[in-house]
């Protein structure tokens, strides 16, 4: 059974940086894709960033530049490395756990990590 648990998020000034992390269980980790995704108040979820089982990343264009997505396969964690923050970056960070087809784009599945909160403000 594949199980996800973030953490890391927490208040931050802009500009600060903050590093997410997302642990996963089972062994499909090494074998799938992994997301993450933000819902802000109000908002539908955005996907922010993605990394393949061969370490291929993709950004959101509000957020290429700033954040850098990886991955641990021996931790069976994902992370998502966050800089130079805004507040319009505020918002619960999920993390899931998906595939990708022939031209990078990627799937979601309905493992889905319980969120972590990340606030920017001063």
């Amino acid at each position: 059974q594949v199980q996800l648990v973030e953490s890391g998020g927490g208040l931050v000034q802009p500009g600060g940086s903050l590093r997410l992390s997302c642990a996963a269980s089972g062994s499909i980790f090494s074998t799938n894709a992994m997301g993450w995704y933000r819902q802000a108040l109000g908002k539908g979820r955005e996907l922010v960033a993605h990394i393949s089982s061969g370490g291929s990343t993709n950004y959101a264009d509000s957020v290429k530049g700033r954040f850098t997505i990886s991955r641990d396969n021996a931790k069976n964690t994902v992370y998502l490395q966050m800089n130079s923050l805004k507040p319009e970056d505020t918002a619960v960070y999920y993390c899931n756990a998906g595939y990708t087809d022939n031209r990078g784009r990627y799937y979601d599945t309905d493992y889905w990590g319980q969120g972590t909160h990340v606030t920017v403000s001063s």
